[in-house]
C-alpha cells in the first residue's frame, strides 16, 4: 500500500490547481472524440473520467493524464457503425448495437493490456530510438494543432463552415490573448497554472461583455448532442442476443479489440516516455499496461468509451506543476463533477480559450531542436524522423512507430552486417588463421562466409572469435555449414574463442564438430538468441 501511493502529491496546491486546467481541457477533448467514434458525448466524458481516476491511482507515471482519445476513436468507429447497422437491420431492432459491441470490445482490450503488463512487454517502450521519438513528438504536435482547426468553424442549419468576417476576428483574438496570457504569467508567477487563469480571465471577458462566441455548450449542441449536464451511465441489454448479434462478426470485434489494446498501449508508453524526460523522473511501463488495461475494462463494465493516455493533457499537467498523483485523480473527479454539478458553468467556457491553450501545448510539444539537428544527424535517422512524423499525421501514431522502429531496425541491420571482419594470417606451423571481428547474425552471414577461400586454403585451418560474437541462430548455423565443408574436403580445422552457449548450440545441431572445438579458460561468455536456448532456460 505504502508503495501504491509514491508520489501521490508532492506539491499539493500545484497538483489541485493543475487538475482543474487540465479537467477543463479534457471537456471538448473528450467531446470530441465521442462524436468522430459516433457515440453520445457522455460516453467519451464518463469514458475519460473513469481512465483519468484509474490510472491516476494505480499507473506507471504520476502526473500522466490518461482519457477519450482521437487515436482510440478512429479505431473503433468503423466497428460502431457496423454493429448499428447489424443492429437496425435485425427482425426486432437495437438501437446503438454498435456502442454495445464496444462495451464488449473493450473488456477484450483490457485483458490484452493487461497482459501485456504481466508479461512486462511494457519495457520494450525503453527500445525506440530517438528519432522515433522525435518524430512522434512532432507529428502529434502538427495533429493537435490541426484538430484545433476544426473549431475555427460554425454551423449554421446544420451546415458547418470556416469562420469569416468579425467571428474570425473575435474568435483569434481571444485566442491570442489565452496565449498571451498563459506566456506572460509565469514571467511573473509560477505559482498558479498559467492555463487556468488565461481560461477563467478570457471566460470572464466573454460573459461580462456579452460577447457572442462558439462555448462548449454550443460545441456539444453543434456536434449532435443535447448538453453536459447529465447523470451516471446506464445501459439495459439482453446478453444472449447480443452475443447471438456478434456471432458472425467476431473477426471484426477480435480484431478491433487488438488493434485498439495496441494502439492505446503504444501511445501510453510514448507519453510515458516523454513525460519521463520532461520530469527527468523514471515511470514504470509495466504498470501503466495493467493501469490501462484495468481502466478500459471498467470502461466496458459501466458504459464509458474507453482511451488511454492523453499527451496534450499530459504536457499541460506537467507544466502546470502536476508532478504526482493527485494531479489526475483531481482532474478525474474535477471531470465528473463538470458534468454532474458545474455543467452550467462549464458550458459558458469560450472554446477561444480552450484551443489557446492547446496551441500553447503544441509549441510545447513540437521538438524545434530536429530542424538545427536534421543536417548533422545521419541520413538514415533523418528520414526516420519525417517519416514518423507524416505518418503520424497521416495514418496514426501506431503505424508511424511501428513503421519508424522497422525502418530504424533495417538500418542498424545493414550497418551491423557490414562490420564483419576477417583477419587473415599464417602461423609459423603453416596453419591459417582467420581472426573474426563484429557480429555474427542473420544479417551479417553472407559477408561471413565470402571471407573464407576453401580450396586455396592449406591443411590446417583455425578460426578465431575471440573479437565477435554469436548473435543468433543464423550465425550458430552458418559456423556449422562451414565445418562440415572444411571436415568434407579433409582438412583439419579447429574453432577458438567461442562461447559456452554457442558451443552447445553447435554440438546440438552436430555432435561430430566437438572433435573441432577448442575450449580455452579466456572463452567469451554471452548468450546466443534462439528458439534453441530459449526452450533450454
Amino acid at each position: 500500500m505504502k508503495k501504491l501511493f509514491i508520489n501521490f502529491s508532492l506539491d499539493p496546491k500545484k497538483d489541485i490547481l493543475s487538475g482543474v486546467t487540465v479537467a477543463l481541457a479534457l471537456v471538448p477533448e473528450a467531446v470530441a472524440f465521442a462524436f468522430v467514434a459516433g457515440i453520445d458525448p457522455l460516453v467519451g466524458l464518463y469514458g475519460a473520467f473513469i481512465m483519468g481516476l484509474v490510472t491516476a491511482l494505480f499507473g506507471g507515471r504520476p502526473g500522466m493524464i490518461s482519457g477519450a482519445t482521437g487515436a482510440m476513436a478512429v479505431v473503433m468507429v468503423h466497428m460502431i457503425q457496423k454493429g448499428n447497422q447489424v443492429g437496425l437491420s435485425l427482425e426486432n431492432p437495437i438501437d446503438n448495437l454498435g456502442l454495445q459491441w464496444l462495451f464488449i470490445t473493450l473488456l477484450l482490450v483490457g485483458a490484452i493490456q493487461i497482459a501485456a503488463g504481466i508479461f512486462k512487454l511494457g519495457k520494450f517502450v525503453r527500445l525506440i530510438p530517438h528519432p522515433v521519438m522525435m518524430g512522434f513528438v512532432n507529428g502529434l504536435a502538427i495533429v493537435i494543432f490541426l484538430s484545433q482547426l476544426n473549431l475555427f468553424k460554425q454551423t449554421n442549419n446544420g451546415i458547418s463552415s470556416w469562420m469569416n468576417g468579425l467571428d474570425l476576428l473575435i474568435m483569434t483574438s481571444l485566442v491570442g490573448l489565452t496565449m498571451l496570457i498563459m506566456y506572460l504569467l509565469p514571467k511573473i508567477t509560477k505559482k498558479i497554472p498559467a492555463a487556468l487563469v488565461a481560461i477563467i480571465i478570457v471566460a470572464c471577458i466573454t460573459i461580462l461583455a456579452e460577447i457572442e462566441v462558439s462555448t462548449v455548450g454550443s460545441f456539444i449542441i453543434d456536434g449532435g448532442g443535447k448538453g453536459l449536464e447529465g447523470s451516471l451511465p446506464s445501459f439495459q441489454f439482453q446478453i444472449f442476443d447480443l452475443f447471438h448479434t456478434m456471432s458472425n462478426h467476431w473477426s471484426l470485434i477480435l480484431s478491433t479489440a487488438f488493434l485498439l489494446a495496441a494502439v492505446g498501449l503504444i501511445e501510453s508508453l510514448m507519453t510515458l516516455n516523454l513525460i519521463d524526460e520532461l520530469t527527468e523522473t523514471r515511470g514504470s511501463g509495466n504498470r501503466e499496461c495493467l493501469a490501462q488495461g484495468s481502466a478500459n475494462i471498467l470502461n466496458g463494465l459501466f458504459g464509458g468509451m474507453g482511451g488511454c493516455a492523453m499527451i496534450g493533457q499530459s504536457i499541460i499537467n506537467v507544466n502546470s506543476g502536476g508532478r504526482g498523483r493527485l494531479s489526475g485523480l483531481i482532474a478525474a473527479i474535477a471531470l465528473l463533477c463538470f458534468v454532474l454539478f458545474g455543467a452550467p458553468l462549464i458550458e459558458k467556457i469560450p472554446i477561444a480559450a480552450l484551443v489557446g491553450v492547446m496551441f500553447m501545448v503544441v509549441i510545447g510539444t513540437f521538438a524545434w531542436s530536429s530542424f538545427r539537428i536534421i543536417r548533422k544527424i545521419p541520413i538514415s535517422d533523418a528520414v526516420v524522423l519525417i517519416t514518423v512524423s507524416a505518418i503520424t499525421v497521416w495514418q496514426d501514431l501506431a503505424i508511424a512507430v511501428i513503421v519508424g522502429v522497422i525502418i530504424s531496425a533495417l538500418v542498424f541491420a545493414w550497418k551491423n552486417a557490414l562490420m564483419i571482419r576477417a583477419r587473415k594470417k599464417i602461423k609459423s606451423n603453416g596453419t591459417k588463421v582467420y581472426e573474426i571481428w563484429g557480429p555474427l547474425f542473420f544479417g551479417s552471414v553472407q559477408n561471413f562466409n565470402s571471407k573464407f577461400n576453401l580450396k586455396t586454403d592449406p591443411e590446417n585451418v583455425e578460426i578465431d572469435f575471440i573479437e565477435s560474437k554469436v548473435s543468433d541462430h543464423s550465425g550458430i548455423e552458418a559456423i556449422s555449414n562451414l565445418a562440415k565443408k572444411y571436415l568434407k574436403a579433409k582438412k583439419n580445422l579447429k574453432l577458438t574463442h567461442l562461447s559456452p552457449e554457442s558451443i552447445t548450440l553447435l554440438l546440438k545441431a552436430d555432435p561430430k564438430l566437438n572433435k573441432i572445438i577448442k575450449t580455452s579458460i579466456d572463452d567469451p561468455r554471452y548468450h546466443v538468441v534462439t528458439d534453441l536456448m530459449d526452450s533450454e532456460v
